[in-house]
Formats: structure tokens, sequence, C-alpha cells
């Protein structure tokens, strides 16, 4: 049984105090009356954090076996730590700041929850504490995490970690996210304002400016100077992902039972959709050439722009990379994390199991972040003989990087043979391809080939405008893009495939012979 248990009891004390307020104590005249004086109760705590003790009084109570409920309640609290020092000391801090107070001895089921979850026992925890600690316990996949710890580091702690948490609201969490809507109506103005300011600092002709233009640039740049730089708004879908980072946290702390109800789940946002694919159609290309505006911020080539682009990349030694990519959908990260093993040449079929994907800078291998990603998919003939070509590229590329190491090592220079990671795609070396080298050989090429803008994402895209072109419809995208469901497929390509269904359509009409054609611009009888 812990020392404390035993150090403590209940007593009557007399509480009549005299003319100076003071306690009268044995010179109270009362205390020859058995019935005089007030029951106290009395336990000793644990040590506090200088190694001081610190006793738990309280008086007032009607009659011994209300005390002795509140007795019976403190040493339930006091067992719960057992020999762990901390918790025993946190168990102190929250009987002291009670007995301070004078507030109710909580229940020790409540008690014991809080000390296995790691928070102040008291219930003045903030949702900045708690997100802290949700954020070290989490498990989930490095990048998610860190996607998490940054959500909580740049919005959340700032704008609602300084509410309690069990008085966290729905009002709460709407005046945030109304605060974000404020901020960007400031940010655009100042935004606005630099660019006007830019213009104003700009001397339009090849010449030198006269000495009463550069006193007045001079005067225009120093304000350019003394204004904020230019700022990112904060979009709906970044405004969705924050609110999903708060939303999962707090039902954490649902799970752990230190709240009852989930303010973030309640919130009014924008619908922050995903935009959607628009095809690169000779109309978009040429208000784009001429404007510098995409149509959407997702943009998928036509057939004809995806075989131009492949055509300039044959010469890349990750051809094979684009060429999958193009037209059975991978994402970047399956791309770089593709191994050999899981590739079936002969049952023309290909696994993802795995991907590599960037935390800052440093490439991290994975699973694929859903179970719908991780799945086989059937390989094209074309894709196949592609492949193979690729792999005896590779095993050139390793027979001569070996070769040259065993020279240099004849020669007495340091050498490392050909990694062998069994990656499909990676450097002359062998080791790890990184994505975001990937990423700046597909833009090298595209300025090649000068095509249309779009991103090495958006060539996953361009593999539902040939998977529809070939017959597939919305189920067949969202099997081979390993979407979750197919309403994801549906969200983002019902207007691309709008327009590859158009040109379907006019092939169709053509296919009707007809007796009597009108000529262009001509207007037929009775019109």
């Amino acid at each position: 049984m812990p020392t404390s248990r035993r150090a403590g009891g209940i007593t009557k004390r007399c509480e009549c105090r005299g003319p100076d307020g003071k306690l009268l104590g044995k010179a109270c005249p009362q205390l020859v009356k058995k019935s005089h004086g007030a029951l106290m109760l009395r336990q000793e705590l644990p040590l506090d954090a200088d190694g001081k003790r610190r006793p738990f009084r309280r008086t007032g109570y009607g009659s011994v076996k209300d005390a002795q409920g509140d007795l019976d309640k403190l040493r339930a609290i006091l067992d719960l730590p057992g020999d762990d020092e901390d918790a025993q000391r946190r168990v102190g801090d929250l009987l002291q700041n009670v007995m301070r107070d004078r507030l109710e001895i909580p229940d020790a089921t409540e008690v014991s929850r809080r000390i296995g979850v790691g928070v102040p026992l008291d219930g003045a925890m903030t949702v900045g504490e708690w997100l802290d600690t949700w954020i070290e316990s989490k498990k989930t996949r490095t990048t998610t995490t860190n996607g998490y710890r940054s959500h909580i580091r740049v919005h959340l702690r700032s704008g609602v970690g300084h509410y309690r948490l069990d008085r966290f609201n729905v009002g709460h969490v709407q005046e945030y996210f109304d605060s974000i809507d404020d901020l960007n109506e400031v940010v655009r103005a100042e935004n606005e304002a630099r660019r006007e300011q830019e213009a104003r600092c700009k001397w339009g002709r090849n010449s030198r400016p006269p000495a009463a233009e550069s006193a007045r640039l001079a005067v225009e740049r120093e304000k350019l100077a003394a204004m904020k730089p230019y700022r990112l708004i904060t979009g709906p879908a970044t405004k969705q992902r924050i609110r999903a980072t708060l939303r999962t946290a707090l039902n954490a702390a649902i799970r752990r039972q230190l709240i009852t109800f989930n303010p973030a789940a309640w919130v009014e946002l924008d619908s922050g959709k995903r935009p959607k694919a628009v095809l690169w159609t000779d109309q978009h290309v040429e208000h784009w050439r001429r404007t510098g505006t995409k149509p959407s911020p997702v943009m998928v080539w036509t057939p004809t722009q995806i075989g131009a682009f492949l055509d300039a990349a044959e010469d890349s030694r990750i051809y094979a990379f684009f060429h999958l990519i193009a037209f059975r959908g991978l994402r970047r990260g399956e791309g770089v994390g593709q191994d050999w093993v899981n590739v079936d040449l002969d049952g023309n079929s290909i696994t993802i199991a795995k991907e590599i994907v960037v935390d800052g800078w440093t490439p991290v291998e994975e699973a694929p972040k859903t179970d719908g990603s991780a799945a086989t998919i059937a390989l094209d003939s074309l894709n196949v003989a592609v492949l193979r070509e690729h792999r005896v590229r590779q095993a050139a590329e390793r027979e001569a990087w070996n070769a040259e190491a065993a020279q240099r090592r004849a020669e007495g220079k340091p050498a490392n043979d050909w990694a062998d990671t069994g990656k499909v795609f990676v450097e002359a070396d062998g080791t790890w391809l990184h994505p975001e080298k990937v990423s700046d050989e597909f833009r090298r090429i595209c300025r090649t080939a000068d095509l249309p803008p779009i991103n090495l994402r958006d060539l996953r895209h361009c593999a539902a405008t040939l998977i529809h072109a070939g017959g597939g419809d919305l189920h067949a995208i969202k099997e081979t893009l390993r979407h979750s469901t197919i309403k994801l497929a549906s969200d983002t390509y019902t207007s691309l495939l709008a327009e590859v269904d158009l040109e379907i359509a006019e092939k169709a009409a053509g296919l009707v012979p007809r007796a009597r054609k009108p000529r262009d611009g001509a207007v037929l009888e009775g019109a």
C-alpha cells in the first residue's frame, strides 16, 4: 500500500476565530464540548517537483460519511500511478489544484484516462497542447505525418491552439476559417499593390532614364522595398486539408474520451472540389500562346500531343518511365519505386507495391498510400517492348559501370560497384532515382518538344484519355488509375471525356451515307 494512503485520515478541527481573524486553536472555550469543531479530511500527497511535502486538507463536512467518501476518492486516485514517479507527481499537482480552488474531487476513471494519454490532468488542456500530443503518437506514413505537422505548425497552433480543448466549439472553428478568408483578401490587395508598384519602378525604354526620372525611380523603388513580399493565399483545397487534419486530431481526442463532440466536422467551407481535366485543343493552345493563361489547373494532352512528347523523349535514359505513365497512369513515386520483381513481362502485367516519395528532399520508400493504390494492372504489348529494351539498356549500364569501377580500383583509386537496388528506374550507378529528377527531365523534354504545358502528374491523367479513346469507360479508368472511388474519376474526368466523346460523335455521324449533302454555308430551301 502506498505511503500516501497511510498518511491521512479524518479528524475534527476548531474553526473559531478571534477578533483579529486568526484561528483560536487551543484557546477556544468551546473545545470542552464533544460536538464542537468541523470534520476535516487530511491526506498526504506525493512530493512536488522540489521534493517538498504537500498535504491535502479539506473541512466543512456535514458527516463522517461525506468526509470518508472524499477520502476514498482521493486514495483511489493516488493508487493509479503505481511506481511511476512522473505520474505520481502529476496526480499530486492535480489534487493540489483541486484543494486550492475548492474543486470537486474528480472521478478516478477520468484521471486514469488522462494519465494514459499523457495530457494535463486538470482538464485545462488547450487545443494546441492536444495537437502536439496527438502528432507525436501518429504512426502514419512519414509524408502524411509531416503534412499534419505542417498544418499544425503553420495554421492550427496559431489559429485555434489557445482554446481549451474541452470548451472548443463550432463557433471557434468557423471563426478561424473565416479569418483565413479575411486574410486572403488582405494578401490579394497587398500582392496587387506590389504589382502596381513594380510597374511604377520600371523604365520601359532602351535608353538610360534622365536624371529627373532616375530620381523618381529611386523613390518608387524605396517604396517597393518597404512593401511586403508576395504571399500565397490559402485556397479552398488547402482549407479542406487543414480541416481534415483538425478533424482527425479531434476524433482521436474523442476516442481517448477527452471530449465528446468534434466541432471541426460541422463547419461550412468552400467546396474545394478537384479541378476538371481539360484537353489541350487547338483553340486552347492558341489562347495559351497568346495570353499565357491555362484553361484549367489540370490540362491533358491529346493523343497527338502525347505522341509528340514520347517522340521527343525517346533519347532519354528514362524514356520507358514516361511511356509507362502515359499509357498506364502510374504516379511519379510509384514509377520510381517500381521493382523488377513485380514486373511480369511474359504475363503482360505489373504490380504496384511500393513507392518512393520525398520527405523534404530525402527520398523515402513506403507502401502505397491506400490499399486500392497497391494493385496489379495489365501491360500492353508496346509497354512490354519498351520495358524489355529498357532492361537491356540498364544491363549495359551496369556492365559499363562495374568495368570502370574495376579499372579505377586497379589504378588504386576508390570506386563502388553498381548498386543493385532491384528498381526498374535508377541512377547511372544503380542507386534510387530521385523523384524530382524525373520531373526535371520531364520539363526539359516538354521544352524541347514545344508542347503546351502540363505537369508530370498530368501525364498520368493523359492515360485516362487514351483508355477512354480505346473504348474504356469511367470504371476502366478508375481501375487502371487505382482511384479509391469511381466518383473521384468522374469528378476529375467528366469534362475531359465529354470532349473525347464529341470527337467520337462526329465520327459516328459521318458513318451514315446521305443522298443529299448541303454545301458549307448553304441554306436549304424552306429554312
